[in-house]
């Protein structure tokens, strides 16, 4: 069994109660009207969960990776919605824990502590999706401020976060080596946002389109250094693609015990469908596609945790977002089939993970990206 720390094991018992009682009934309705709840930054705000990250002194958690999994996990096993929408603020804050200076951390925990700020990113543009280093959206230094100019798509949060990190180019001509990476403010001039993008899964999610119409972004918000953005979406890219592993377990798990339970439930032919061979060979197998994701997912997180970082590490980040989301998609579609009739009526949540789990062999690098991670490590080796 993995083994989590006390503090660990009690965040996660915390969230598993905070996500049955208050999150499910929200997120569910949220769902239904295809439209982000408010009041569930709200709830995630007072139970700590938006500063989990951040410094104790701070009113934060000081929380590791593994605990952010566990916690992304927790959510997305009653709500996806809710489980993408909060995985990508932890992105964004991981982006501000490991790169912003000493400034800008006082600002933004500040923001994020007592304001209850909530964060996005913003990088994925109409032709730069999985070849990030082609994105076109421009930042032009202009005295002591940054104008950026371009057209950013399918950003999770936009409607609701407060704050962004944002992705543009300084120095165009020479792709990845070209771009920074900016905080962006929700009301700065020139930011504007799409219409609410419907969706076929975690419609309970926002997503819009980001315009920058010569935005002006104060130049102490750069990250790091101009040239630099790539450099760090990579490093990040192991994070946030753990965290959307965890969501796919997450995912996955709450579609499996949907599943045990409306086996345990179902009578037919005189006897629980559980005796039949046929639903325990279905219910084996997803039950150990869920526990091989968990291994490698909090297997993963503990390396990367402890800055063990490398092109090994970075494949085993990919290999856990692959297979957890595959596993997802393979587990949710097969709930489905257990629930029989039942399995694709909305009042019964297995449908909505099977499309839900869907979203993760997509976000952050299609499996396909993930694929030839991989085997370009396997065939280093």
């Amino acid at each position: 069994m993995i083994k989590f720390s006390d503090e660990q094991v009690m965040v996660r018992d915390m969230v598993a109660r905070l996500a049955k009682e208050r999150i499910r009934p929200v997120a569910i309705e949220a769902e239904r009207k295809n439209h982000f709840d408010p009041n569930l930054l709200k709830i995630l705000h007072e139970n700590g969960l938006l500063s989990l990250l951040l410094p104790i002194e701070l009113g934060g958690g000081n929380a590791d990776l593994t605990t952010c999994c566990l916690t992304v996990e927790e959510l997305s096993s009653v709500d996806g919605s809710v489980g993408i929408s909060y995985a990508t603020h932890m992105t964004g804050v991981f982006f501000i824990v490991d790169w912003a200076t000493k400034e800008q951390k006082e600002k933004y925990y500040r923001k994020i502590s007592q304001d209850g700020a909530y964060f996005g990113v913003v990088l994925t543009e109409p032709n730069a999706g999985s070849d990030a280093a082609s994105i076109k959206t421009r930042a032009v230094r202009s005295g002591d401020q940054y104008l950026i100019s371009g057209n950013k798509v399918m950003i999770t949060n936009a409607g609701i976060a407060h704050v962004f990190v944002a992705f543009a180019v300084t120095e165009p001509g020479i792709r990845d080596k070209g771009i920074s990476a900016f905080i962006v403010d929700r009301g700065v001039p020139g930011l504007k946002f799409g219409k609410e993008e419907e969706k076929m899964a975690v419609a309970g999610s926002s997503t819009r389109e980001v315009i920058f119409d010569n935005a002006e972004i104060p130049a102490e918000n750069l990250l790091d250094r101009e040239g630099k953005g790539f450099k760090i979406i990579m490093s990040e890219f192991m994070k946030s693609r753990m965290l959307v592993a965890s969501m796919a377990l997450g995912i996955g798990r709450g579609a499996f015990e949907e599943a045990v339970r409306y086996a345990k439930e179902r009578t037919q032919f005189g006897k629980s469908i559980s005796e039949f061979k046929g639903i325990q060979f279905m219910i084996a197998d997803m039950a150990m596609n869920v526990e091989l994701a968990r291994r490698m997912i909090y297997t993963t997180s503990e390396y990367i945790g402890h800055e063990r970082v490398g092109k090994e590490v970075a494949a085993y980040a990919a290999m856990s977002k692959c297979f957890a989301s595959d596993m997802a998609m393979k587990v949710t579609t097969d709930a489905v089939q257990v629930l029989g009739g039942y399995g694709i009526m909305k009042e019964y949540p297995v449908e909505r993970m099977m499309r839900d789990a869907k979203v993760t062999q997509i976000i952050e690098g299609t499996n396909q990206i993930q694929r030839i991670i991989i085997a370009r490590n396997a065939l280093r080796e």
